[in-house]
């Protein structure tokens, strides 16, 4: 090579060098994050970390099954019940498109089940019989103030004849005595007869005291000029003689004003086997974000939510009797937010962990306690922290259940307010004075965090978001063990999804996690983007299933009586140390009060596992539940499905 021709080549060289380096210089953060990326897709995927942290994988469903999962309930077929109804989406709502999906984990089955009503902001629980009830949901949506278009707001529609009731159909016109404008009813209404007073004393009537409904009213025709200011008695048009009489209307101001969503007094049983929606009694009141929870005699508990006017029913609880699918009202009358908190306690009272979804005043029924359904006694528990930030906090009945301790994790401040909390706080209720003390922090405030209990005694805690439905793209891609045999949280590997407002998590019958729903109220951290309902699966596998093979679990009786004991196969009998008896979950805004994992007495003698359940009725309701093993590197077997009468 001569020394031109070497000078060209050394000249190309540096050219060439000087490319390599400008290019670096322009994509370096590219570089290093596309080599961050895969380094870490390594680390995660590595045998040593899953065995310490677990694994997250998305699940998406081919778009037709897609849907914006509110509730979700496992099915004691193993299958999974999505229930969006109108998915928080007007369109849909205007439209009457309401889904539900029923997914099954294993076979990767998805089928659209027909959906009677919109069953957004339901409240469900497990039943005896292995039904799934739901009970309330949406009527209207709400309206911002600058949406509504045509005064409206309450009437209360009076019946002053003792001898019969009176029924108004929709489109019903009232017309006011002193203002003159016109409004018409959206609903029907039943005014019941008036009830005659008679002296106790002397027997003398004394007076009728009138029946009353309640009803939604609107003007005629849109406008500002159709509000009315004050309190008036109005006509029913359609009357005449005795009827016109006796049934007139009160309304205070019918405005423009901020119109909030309304309840369904529907109420349907999911039947898992025919898989489809069983019609039963309506509810008494109207209910949108009611809770639903399992009393001591089976019956099922229904509080709170907003009526079918958009206020919050008043205190008026009833009763669903499995038996006859009928409701029935409770005789004392008691407050909540929406969306309580509320578990059966081992001794047949409630306990109200304070947490709630939040509509309602601010200062009722707020604090948390044990209440006597019956004789309406409501005892407060004190020692919360945060206790003006519970609205959007989870709550859980701690591993085992039989040690009756509750954790109360995260929440925010009342409505839209940005006051988050990163406190844990915990309460035992075996205690001779219960008092909450605060457990490990989450380091961060969280609203939503979803929480599922796991068959080795630990509580899996994801998710959730700093501020208001994750404003200014706050959601938290963190999750957490928590183990309360240490009272300590240990982080474990990150989900890949963030998660907020309608959002939960169910643990699956093969000691997975099941992650849904997300529903963000912006789609950029500057918040002028709209956001987008999350419609993905997540699956989180815990790190005991990485840890070697997992004990087997075989055989054994589909049924065992309170107290009585069942034997089951299990070639890795020498080795288990744990029994735990687990009531499928029915997850909804983050809180799941079906939830309890029961510890069983067990022995084991060659490959037979015998199990015995504890008698207490309050502790092991009637239905069924998830058997698990557990083996003493603390991995569970696949559950058995075992019904408890």
């Amino acid at each position: 090579m001569n020394d031109r021709a070497g000078r060209r080549r050394a000249r190309r060289l540096a050219i060439a060098a000087a490319v390599v380096l400008a290019l670096a210089g322009a994509n370096g953060p590219w570089l290093y994050q596309v080599g961050s990326e895969k380094y870490h897709q390594y680390r995660i995927n590595r045998p040593a970390y899953k065995a310490e942290n677990g694994r997250w994988e998305i699940v998406e469903f081919p778009k037709e099954y897609r849907q914006n999962t509110i509730h979700a309930a496992l099915l004691h077929t193993g299958k999974i019940l999505l229930v969006a109804g109108s998915g928080n989406n007007q369109d849909n709502f205007d439209a009457k498109k309401f889904d539900t999906r029923l997914w099954d984990p294993v076979k990767g089955t998805i089928k659209k089940i027909p959906t009677p009503n919109d069953l957004f902001c339901t409240g469900h629980t497990q039943l005896a019989n292995g039904n799934l009830l739901i009970a309330g949901g949406t009527k209207r949506y709400e309206k911002l103030k600058g949406d509504v278009k045509k005064a409206g707001g309450l009437m209360i529609v009076y019946n002053e004849n003792p001898d019969k009731p009176m029924t108004l159909p929709a489109g019903t016109k009232f017309t006011g005595k002193e203002n003159g404008k016109t409004f018409v009813s959206k609903d029907p209404v039943l005014v019941p007869r008036a009830k005659k007073v008679f002296d106790k004393a002397t027997g003398r009537f004394l007076r009728n005291d009138p029946g009353f409904g309640r009803i939604y009213v609107e003007a005629v025709r849109e406008g500002a000029k159709y509000e009315t200011g004050t309190q008036d008695n109005y006509r029913v048009q359609g009357l005449t003689g005795a009827d016109a009489r006796n049934t007139y209307g009160i309304a205070q101001k019918l405005a423009l004003d901020k119109k909030d969503f309304q309840g369904i007094r529907d109420a349907y049983e999911f039947d898992p086997v025919a898989e489809k929606y069983i019609k039963v009694d309506p509810m008494k009141e109207a209910r949108w974000y009611p809770t639903l929870t399992t009393l001591s005699d089976g019956k099922i508990l229904s509080v709170s939510g907003l009526d079918d006017i958009g206020q919050l029913v008043p205190g008026k609880n009833e009763i669903f009797d499995p038996e006859t699918r009928k409701w029935s009202y409770t005789e004392k009358e008691r407050q909540f937010p929406t969306y309580p908190a509320l578990f059966l306690m081992q001794n047949g009272k409630v306990f109200y962990s304070g947490a709630n979804a939040g509509y309602g005043p601010d200062d009722v029924g707020r604090e948390p306690g044990i209440w006597d359904v019956e004789t309406n006694k409501f005892t407060k528990v004190p020692g919360m922290s945060d206790a003006n930030m519970l609205e959007t906090a989870n709550s859980v009945l701690l591993p085992p259940a039989q040690d009756e301790k509750y954790m109360v994790i995260g929440g925010g401040g009342v409505g839209e307010s940005k006051l988050s909390s990163e406190k844990t706080r915990i309460v035992d209720l075996k205690a001779d004075e219960p008092r909450f003390v605060d457990g490990p922090s989450l380091g961060k405030g969280t609203r939503y965090p979803q929480a599922s209990v796991l068959p080795d005694d630990s509580v899996l805690i994801s998710g959730g978001s700093k501020d208001y439905r994750g404003r200014g793209d706050s959601n938290i891609l963190e999750a957490r063990l928590y183990h309360p045999e240490r009272n300590e949280l240990e982080r474990v590997a990150d989900p890949l999804v963030g998660r907020n407002y309608h959002a939960g998590s169910i643990l699956l019958p093969d000691g997975r996690v099941m992650f849904f729903g997300s529903d963000s109220l912006f789609g950029d951290a500057a918040n002028t983007k709209p956001g987008k309902f999350e419609q993905r699966i997540e699956i989180y596998t815990p790190p005991y299933l990485y840890r070697g093979s997992r004990p087997s679990l075989s055989g054994g009786p589909q049924s065992i009586e309170r107290g009585e004991s069942g034997v089951f196969t299990s070639k890795h009998a020498a080795s288990i140390e744990k029994v735990r008896l687990i009531r499928p979950s029915a997850s909804t805004h983050v809180t799941d009060v079906d939830q309890r994992s029961i510890a069983l007495d067990f022995t084991t003698s060659g490959d037979k596992v015998t199990v015995t359940v504890p008698e207490n009725r309050n502790l092991v309701q009637s239905g069924w539940y998830m058997l698990f093993v557990t083996d003493d590197q603390g991995t569970p077997s696949v559950a058995q499905w075992v019904r408890v009468p």
